[in-house]
């Protein structure tokens, strides 16, 4: 099965910092405005993903939710989790304070990847 996401060497470095300081984690992108662009790292637990929303696989054994609309916008495309110095917009996630910003680059998948893609599954 083909991976709906993958995490550069620099973003587990700082989920790695992260798990020491609060424990387990989860990620989510909303589809919104200001910080939809941006995924969000919180405690498990510390967000709840709206009905429908797509849990599109782990990063380091932890849950990448995305927002339902944005999933449908973006569910041909493969996610790769990075991690940029600086202040993201909203200021609600777990890296924030240190000075860092997570961010996700997109591509398409190949006719061939989408062939064979890992399933997501469904906030019910």
């Amino acid at each position: 099965m083909v991976s709906r996401i993958d995490v550069t060497d620099a973003a587990r470095e700082l989920i790695r910092e992260l798990v020491e300081k609060h424990g387990d984690l989860m990620f989510y992108q909303a589809g919104g405005c200001c910080e939809g662009t941006q995924p969000q790292c919180f405690e498990k637990g510390g967000f709840y993903p709206r009905m429908n929303d797509a849990m599109i696989g782990l990063v380091e054994g932890f849950e990448f939710w995305v927002d339902r609309d944005l999933f449908e916008y973006w569910q041909y495309s493969h996610f790769t989790l990075d991690v940029l110095d600086g202040f993201g917009p909203g200021g609600f996630s777990l890296e924030t304070p240190l000075g860092k910003t997570f961010k996700i680059h997109y591509r398409l998948f190949t006719d061939e990847e989408r062939q064979d893609l890992s399933p997501v599954i469904r906030n019910e």
